[in-house]
């Protein structure tokens, strides 16, 4: 039975944190806030999951699914990071920012970028999600809740539960969300490259 529990932003219910919990550890998808956007998101192992969302959202398999996790040193785990991207991602985590970097062996292969071997990484500065990775233990594989033909994310609480509620297991609303994405850097390289402009400022590159 799809479910909705609304959820404090700021002091999140630790009773409705186990429930989320519960039901990404069964296999099942949720709908949970981030610093940015709704997100969707299922256990980082969950091969059923990750299928389901890649139809929800209808991606192919050039799109790099997100590992968000609670600090740098879960980033370390599941990304190579030399000195040089390890001081920016200090800098900017957490905030609203999805680095791009070569995954080590503890990443399924079906969440790496097919060509390049890479995954995607943020650390969210939000209440609610640091409160799912806690009690989660470890890492959420996510995307953004934007639907096919949609420009922007769905923010509308009301609008997630109607268009949503009976493609996955559990909504977590917590009021408006924003309509801007993470800015997305490529740390690969030796350069920082924005591949996407978002909500995350990128002054500190000048």
């Amino acid at each position: 039975m799809n479910r909705r529990l609304d959820i404090h932003p700021d002091n999140p219910q630790a009773r409705l944190i186990r429930q989320a919990v519960d039901v990404i550890r069964a296999g099942g998808i949720i709908v949970y806030p981030t610093d940015s956007c709704y997100a969707l998101g299922c256990a980082i192992g969950d091969k059923g999951g990750l299928e389901r969302i890649r139809r929800i959202r209808q991606l192919d398999d050039g799109h790099h699914f997100t590992l968000v996790c609670r600090d740098l040193s879960e980033i370390s785990t599941y990304a190579k990071v030399d000195n040089a991207a390890y001081r920016l991602l200090k800098m900017l985590t957490p905030g609203p920012y999805t680095f791009l970097l070569k995954a080590t062996h503890e990443v399924p292969r079906r969440l790496q970028h097919a060509k390049r071997k890479t995954i995607g990484l943020r650390v969210p500065d939000h209440a609610i999600t640091q409160a799912l990775l806690a009690e989660l233990g470890e890492p959420l594989m996510s995307t953004t809740v934007r639907l096919p033909g949609d420009d922007l994310p769905i923010s509308d609480p009301y609008d997630i539960e109607e268009r949503l509620s009976s493609q996955v297991d559990l909504v977590l609303l917590a009021g408006s969300c924003g309509v801007e994405p993470t800015t997305v850097l490529d740390l690969v390289g030796d350069v920082p490259e924005v591949v996407r402009q978002g909500c995350g400022s990128v002054d500190w590159l000048s």
